[in-house]
């Protein structure tokens, strides 16, 4: 066995290659292959596939500048500072200014009625259990039912006096001067796999630089109006300012580290990240509360600020790229592949009609070599009134002469055959083609009464076996047994001792194995006259008319015959034990 060979690892094996001679085919190609080869050394250059790329790794501070003032009903005028509108500290990489404010002053510890949005109506002490509380309480209830105003009575809680009551924030928002405030940000950010370090306030940029510089005439301002910011993001800021929302400040940087292209510079873009519209979400924009605590008469007490405001996330993402030989190989051997394409393109194109129909065939032909299924059993049948062979399935039920073709094919005559057999009949080439046979030489004398149904000519014998129920002929006429032709070419003993003599030289000359070998060879030369080369893997069948004639001329001593038997290839040496082993044996 070939797998068994051990020095079969020593052996290499390609792939065979059908060349086709055409100009059109060739320049089609070429051009293909060079309008792969541009889209690849575009790509290449675009995204920098021949570079090695490093994430970046990066810190943000922030300092937002600025003062307004406001009128707080209730409180009066109010200056806003830092101090005042950013907040407490918030996460990494994010600042919060206050846009608008519900104050509530002077809250002392005490009793007093929950507010009736956020606590249950009762009629009775009975309704309010002493020391329950839920996530909406501002308190503990007492246990008492008190009225909270002329039609309203809540439950007593212990808590800061008196409790906020309002929850919708002012419109227009208290703090919309904060649209002038502005922002710097420093952004420090390194490559380690480069061993690069860079920020975003460039070494050009000097303090002057910095009090003057503003994005309307410099991208690469570090300093930002959060108006602007807001307006970049596609908001107004005074929309926004009322309920508050959340803005994402994004820093990109694309870094080329190559020494002749080197740039790494900052981008800036801007977009909003919580949902705006109060209508689609259950809690619309952003607040938190803080108070302020001083102590009047020896009595602590508290201003309560519920803030509304917007956070800014500052996002930093980006890569560094740097030449590497490894990469570039691993991109060049990853597009090799898009080369194929020529190859579909074209083979597409000869297996439609958009080109030659012949060549097409001619290639495929070449090219492709179809392999059926071992279960499926294709059989070439050959009609004499037909110049196509059919191509049929092989049933088990149905005859022969009945099956439908799968398809029809053109005969490809055998000229190797047909230069052998005009040689052979040299010394005899005055045949008469016209005459007729004499009446005793009618391959079935019998009466045509006991023509099977499916028989055409009138002298096929009856079978069981439905692959061997097959005229030759679609339609009723004369035998192709009664053609001179198939006298010469197909039983004549001289010929057939002939051609098994010029394949075996020393095949016996008598006896019964001499017999059976020119039966066989009958029927060879049976299917080169009337197939020619069958198409690969097909079974070429001979009509039963024919293995008819065929027997009774070179009869077996015993009687017995093995049929149709669909095999491809016979050895000499099975033609001379007598076997009926042959292609589409009898």
């Amino acid at each position: 066995m070939p797998g068994c060979d051990p020095f079969g690892l020593c052996q290499y094996q390609t792939n065979k290659l059908v060349r086709i001679q055409s100009v059109r085919l060739g320049s089609l190609k070429w051009s293909l292959n060079a309008a792969i080869l541009l889209f690849i050394c575009v790509m290449m250059l675009w995204n920098r596939k021949y570079q090695e790329f490093d994430p970046v790794v990066s810190s943000v501070t922030t300092k937002v500048k600025g003062v307004a003032q406001t009128r707080i009903p209730g409180v009066g005028d109010v200056v806003w500072d830092v101090v005042d509108y950013s907040g407490p500290s918030q996460e990494k990489n994010s600042f919060f200014v206050v846009t608008n404010v519900i104050v509530t002053k002077n809250q002392k510890q005490g009793k007093c009625p929950e507010v009736p949005s956020k606590g249950r109506p009762c009629r009775s002490d009975q309704d309010c259990e002493r020391g329950a509380w839920d996530q909406q309480s501002h308190g503990l209830q007492t246990g008492s039912c008190v009225r909270f105003d002329v039609m309203k009575k809540t439950c007593e809680v212990s808590a800061w006096c008196p409790i906020e009551a309002k929850t919708t924030p002012p419109r227009p928002a208290l703090l919309t001067a904060a649209e002038n405030f502005t922002v710097l940000i420093k952004n420090n950010i390194r490559f380690p796999a480069f061993n690069f370090i860079r920020r975003n306030i460039l070494p050009q940029m000097n303090d002057a630089y910095l009090r003057s510089c503003h994005r309307g005439n410099d991208s690469l301002c570090p300093i930002f109006r959060l108006g602007d910011i807001v307006r970049e993001a596609g908001e107004n800021f005074a929309a926004m300012a009322v309920e508050g929302g959340v803005i994402g400040i994004q820093i990109k940087w694309d870094c080329n580290l190559d020494r002749l292209m080197q740039r790494c510079l900052p981008r800036y873009s801007f977009r909003r990240l919580d949902e705006k519209e109060s209508n689609r979400t259950l809690y619309p924009g952003l607040n938190f509360r803080f108070a302020k605590y001083n102590t009047v008469n020896g009595v602590e007490e508290r201003t309560l600020y519920k803030a509304f405001g917007i956070r800014f996330d500052v996002m930093v993402f980006g890569q560094a790229g740097k030449f590497s030989f490894i990469q570039l190989i691993i991109y060049i051997g990853s597009t090799v592949s898009y080369y194929a394409l020529t190859t579909v393109l074209i083979d597409w194109l000869l297996e439609t009609s958009c080109y030659s129909a012949e060549a097409g065939q001619n290639y495929s032909e070449r090219k492709v070599e179809s392999v059926p299924d071992t279960q499926q059993c294709i059989l070439c049948v050959s009609y004499v009134d037909e110049k196509k062979l059919r191509l049929v399935k092989r049933s088990r039920k149905k005859s022969l002469q009945d099956v439908k073709p799968m398809s029809a094919q053109p005969r490809k005559e055998d000229s190797g055959h047909l230069r052998a057999v005009l040689c052979l009949l040299q010394p005899d080439v005055s045949v008469d083609l016209s005459a007729r046979p004499p009446p005793d030489q009618k391959p079935d004398p019998e009466p045509r009464r006991h023509r099977p149904g499916w028989c055409k000519c009138d002298c096929c014998a009856p079978s069981v076996v439905p692959a061997e129920e097959l005229c030759c002929r679609q339609s009723d006429g004369a035998c192709i047994t009664s053609s001179p032709l198939f006298q010469r070419l197909v039983s004549d003993r001289s010929l057939l001792q002939a051609v098994l003599l010029y394949q075996d030289p020393l095949s016996p000359s008598v006896g019964g194995a001499q017999t059976a070998a020119l039966r066989h060879c009958a029927y060879r030369q049976y299917i080169s006259w009337r197939f020619g080369v069958p198409p690969d893997d097909t079974h070429p069948v001979i009509p039963s008319c024919c293995v008819r004639r065929i027997r009774e001329e070179y009869p077996s001593p015993d009687g017995r015959y093995s049929g149709f038997r669909p095999v491809r290839m016979v050895s000499v040496q099975t033609q001379k034990n007598g076997g009926e082993r042959q292609s589409s044996s009898h």
